[in-house]
């Protein structure tokens, strides 16, 4: 375990954001992780994974506890089942292609999601007609208060829309240690149902296509619409997609009868918020460094030197400008400090 003092979080933010950790620390094992506790006070203990969904609005005055746990083990194959862990700290696009090239299914279309697998059930990550608890078996959790590791079934999880017991219930009590997927060896089942992913097979001539060729297709749609972090900082999605009663959807559509939404239940939708903010004339907006991004109106941008404050200032203006247009209340997916 590394211990460093005042060290710029920039490099552990997606979003590039440059702000200090008074104290920080590398987490390399479960043991690590419970002899810091064991010296500090868990509100003491500010726990920092792949910094993907977060924005930084301030400096750290607490001890930043960097998971950096490793590790991949297949732990059960029976018939086409495969039971496979991977502790908190992998990165989450390297253990798809891990799993892509040991030939099991049921990751590809969340590949090249930015983070770590520790995080993923906190946030339930999704994308391109899949979440995480599709194929989500469990994950164990180290009590911050007792220092005793418990495991989390997706019944115990509460899984919901980028949603999750870790963020509700059990918030700041418990740090994921690993988790553990079910996959699949053979008969995977395909998910092509969204609409880019079945265009770009098409375009390729691709008709009978395999878990690699859907990760390709995921990786070349979400590189063409979502800026990489490594060169404009982000957080991918920033807004969640808001979910609406069908007679504001109705008074939304006397004005924009084109409007798409999903249909949640009988008197629910969900409506793209990248649409409601395009819509808004808000995408390539930017104020100093921080913007709209040019090509998904979702997805907040850092051009350079931009401060955690000034992103969450264009949020919120960017909020307030869908509800004054729309009546629509759009909320952060991202976590604020």
């Amino acid at each position: 375990m590394q211990t460093y003092s005042q060290i710029s979080l920039k490099p552990f933010n997606t979003f590039g954001i440059d702000v200090t950790a008074q104290k920080f620390v590398q987490v390399e094992s479960v043991e690590d992780l419970k002899d810091l506790l064991k010296n500090n006070y868990a509100s003491e203990i500010f726990v920092l994974g792949g910094g993907s969904n977060m924005l930084l609005t301030k400096n750290i005055d607490k001890t930043v506890a960097h998971i950096n746990l490793k590790g991949i083990e297949i732990l059960q194959e029976s018939g086409n089942e495969v039971l496979i862990k991977a502790m908190a700290g992998e990165s989450w696009h390297r253990f798809v292609l891990y799993c892509l090239d040991n030939g099991l299914g049921g990751l590809e279309n969340l590949s090249l999601i930015p983070g770590n697998v520790g995080t993923s059930p906190i946030q339930n990550i999704g994308a391109y007609g899949v979440e995480l608890k599709d194929t989500f078996e469990e994950c164990t959790a180290l009590n911050v208060q007792t220092l005793e590791l418990k495991k989390f079934n997706k019944e115990e999880c509460k899984f919901g829309y980028r949603d999750s017991v870790f963020k509700n219930a059990e918030k700041g009590k418990y740090i994921i240690t690993d988790v553990t997927f079910r996959l699949t060896r053979n008969k995977h089942k395909l998910n092509t149902a969204y609409g880019a992913i079945g265009a770009f097979l098409e375009e390729q001539g691709i008709e009978e296509p395999d878990i690699k060729d859907i990760s390709n297709a995921v990786i070349q749609i979400r590189q063409s619409k979502l800026p990489n972090p490594k060169e404009l900082g982000n957080s991918g999605s920033f807004f969640k997609n808001p979910i609406v009663t069908k007679d504001l959807l109705k008074n939304i559509q006397k004005s924009y009868p084109e409007v798409p939404f999903y249909e949640v239940d009988s008197e629910h939708v969900k409506i793209p918020a990248g649409w409601l903010i395009d819509r808004a004339g808000l995408k390539g907006t930017r104020e100093g460094d921080a913007g709209v991004h040019t090509k998904q109106a979702l997805v907040l941008v850092n051009y350079g030197d931009a401060s955690g404050k000034d992103i969450l200032q264009l949020a919120e203006k960017v909020q307030q400008k869908v509800k004054d247009l729309f009546g629509v209340e759009i909320e952060p997916e991202v976590n604020i400090f």
